[in-house]
């Protein structure tokens, strides 16, 4: 058995918030790139460009990349040889997300109660855990600061089993073509299939944190993403909503198992400002 101090699931947590929220990750500036010289619209060609000099100036100066430096969520494999000592694993976790969010200068967007209160908790947590026991005695910790221009645009339907490829085809497209320019497009569409309908929502999450260019190791699934992404695409939506071809940077599925009955899909959508970063422990 292998003993991990909270002291250090707490201090990995603050420097991946701060990392995430400081330097966009490299699949998603080389994609930006890669579109700028594709973009056939002035306009869009303009944003891509904006938001290029945007993510280069947020690294050099380590300063955040956008003003809504999102909600906390973390994903946690935890070894199921390994055991947390000195203090508490959850508190560990809000402590870091606590010290990345005050001492970074990171904007604190969590309200207490949803609906009556609403008052800011001020250091932006309690953060959004998921936690999977797994082989071996490390801990693997991705974080994420989901925005919520973009959350409040995700969507979940539990669809018929007779509804089929195209039926979740529909309602992916439908999705990120009505969301229009409020998600801060270019986007990036996770998508999760299957399973019950919480986990898909999960797995939708989960799939934003794939690697831009990377599709699903099952072919079929690979083609589907790339047939919805050109569809997407193809609405005209652009670049912050100003027009042009480059509405998403990609689509990323991934499914697990489901009931006879049943076909959850849940659709979670980013925007470019795609922050995430992982260590393991």
């Amino acid at each position: 058995m292998r003993e991990i101090k909270a002291q250090v699931i707490k201090n990995t947590i603050r420097e991946l918030f701060l990392q995430a929220n400081y330097f966009i990750g490299k699949d998603i500036y080389d994609k930006l790139k890669e579109q700028y010289t594709k973009e056939e619209s002035p306009v869009g060609k303009s944003v891509l460009k904006q938001i290029i000099k945007n993510d280069e100036i947020a690294a050099e100066e380590e300063i955040a990349l956008c003003q809504d430096t999102g909600m906390a969520v973390v994903f946690i494999e935890l070894g199921q040889e390994a055991v947390i000592v000195d203090g508490d694993f959850n508190e560990a976790i809000n402590q870091g997300v606590r010290e990345a969010y005050i001492d970074g200068y990171l904007r604190k967007s969590v309200v207490d109660d949803p609906i009556f209160d609403r008052i800011n908790t001020k250091d932006n947590t309690p953060a959004i855990t998921h936690i999977k026991i797994v082989p071996g005695d490390k801990v693997k910790i991705t974080v994420t600061a989901k925005g919520f221009g973009s959350e409040n645009m995700s969507r979940i339907k539990m669809l018929k089993p007779a509804d089929g490829v195209e039926g979740v085809k529909e309602f992916i497209i439908k999705t990120a073509v009505e969301a229009g320019p409020n998600p801060c497009p270019p986007i990036i569409v996770g998508v999760g299939v299957g399973g019950t309908m919480e986990m898909s929502a999960i797995l939708s999450k989960k799939a934003l944190l794939r690697p831009i260019g990377k599709h699903n190791e099952d072919l079929r699934y690979a083609k589907l993403e790339d047939e919805i992404l050109q569809e997407i695409n193809k609405s005209g939506i652009g670049p912050a909503g100003l027009g042009g071809r480059t509405t998403a940077l990609a689509v990323n599925i991934e499914y697990l198992p489901t009931h006879i009955a049943g076909l959850p899909v849940a659709v979670n959508i980013c925007c470019h400002a795609s922050r995430h970063a992982q260590k393991i422990i």
